[in-house]
């Protein structure tokens, strides 16, 4: 069975059954629960979405998916419904992203790590921010989405986190992650709350699309969230910038290798690899404000330390990478050794034939 692969005529059955069986009949002769994340919405009314898209199945599959065999998010069962032409809303607010915690922990810092109250007034303008950040799609939001009842409550449940807290803490995992991050680098941290809101102000975040490193790897780490990511990695691939870079390398008599290990793509790929590397903005991003990047801003690499510099942070220099990687190959150059002088002792030893 193929998985979503479903048409509208077939939904449109499974909406006739359900509206001649009743809902609740619907779900019990399916054996589906009532939709917690995603509804359908048709002429007016709103179906279960995860069981509409199961029973249509059954017209072109020959039975309806069980479910426990796919989810009723974004990645199945929405999807599908979407895919054919119909809308899906959501039913709940999608989990916080860090960028928006961050400017939440922000002004939960500035009111000397209290919670805020709903009427407050830089609740009310946060509530408003957080609804232009392109994080969460359309479909995701729903008509209560980052209110001022929920943005508040949020700053109470970072407040909770803080050390210094005598009761039950809330929120989530994230929460305390962030506020840490606030605690161990305050004016770091404020820098980044403050070039997401300049971001948004003048619309150059609302313009970056998703990296394919945010949509499909969770092996890049950036404290300051995905926004001014999303930025930094714009910069990176700017064919124009690249191509200034190296061509002031070349004319300072210089070769295109890669500044943290030295792999020279040319040298090992021939022609294939001739004139190719990657750039490395090397600002952190709480400090690449929007001021015209200069060359010197750029470091030449090969896409493995690329990705590697990128994978935890503080994200290392690559001269500070390549430290690292020298001091790995000294050690196991001793280590080498150190096993190799048993060997030439036990040699020496050994009587002359």
């Amino acid at each position: 069975m193929r998985r979503g692969a479903i048409t509208r005529e077939s939904v449109l059955k499974a909406l006739g059954e359900h509206d001649e069986l009743g809902r609740d009949a619907f779900l019990a002769k399916y054996g589906f629960g009532e939709a917690r994340s995603y509804v359908l919405v048709h002429e007016g009314r709103e179906y279960d979405s995860k069981a509409v898209a199961g029973v249509a199945h059954k017209w072109g599959q020959g039975r309806p998916l069980a479910p426990d065999e796919f989810s009723g998010g974004k990645d199945h069962a929405a999807a599908w419904l979407k895919r054919v032409g119909f809308q899906v809303k959501a039913i709940k607010d999608p989990d916080w992203a860090r960028d928006e915690i961050i400017l939440a922990c922000h002004l939960v810092m500035e009111n000397n790590w209290k919670g805020l109250d709903t009427q407050d007034s830089r609740v009310v303008e946060l509530s408003a921010l957080l609804q232009l950040l392109p994080i969460h799609a359309e479909a995701e939001r729903n008509e209560k989405f980052r209110n001022s009842n929920g943005v508040a409550r949020k700053t109470f449940d970072i407040a909770t986190r803080h050390p210094e807290y005598q009761g039950k803490p809330n929120g989530d995992a994230l929460d305390a992650t962030v506020l840490h991050e606030f605690l161990a680098r305050p004016e770091e941290m404020t820098e980044a709350a403050r070039l997401i809101r300049q971001g948004i102000a003048t619309g150059e975040l609302q313009s970056l699309a998703p990296t394919e490193e945010e949509e499909f790897d969770d092996d890049f780490s950036a404290p300051e969230g995905r926004l001014l990511m999303r930025r930094h990695r714009a910069r990176e691939r700017n064919k124009g910038l690249r191509k200034k870079k190296i061509a002031s390398v070349l004319a300072r008599g210089g070769r295109l290798a890669c500044e943290a290990c030295g792999f020279d793509f040319e040298r090992v790929y021939g022609e294939r690899g001739a004139g190719y590397i990657e750039c490395h903005h090397v600002l952190p991003l709480h400090m690449a404000g929007e001021g015209r990047t200069k060359l010197s801003d750029l470091a030449l690499i090969c896409a493995n330390c690329h990705r590697v510099i990128h994978r935890r942070a503080p994200w290392p220099t690559p001269a500070e990478l390549r430290a690292s990687i020298e001091h790995k190959h000294a050690a196991d150059r001793r280590a080498a050794e150190a096993l190799a002088r048993p060997r030439r002792a036990a040699d020496e030893q050994m009587p002359s034939p």
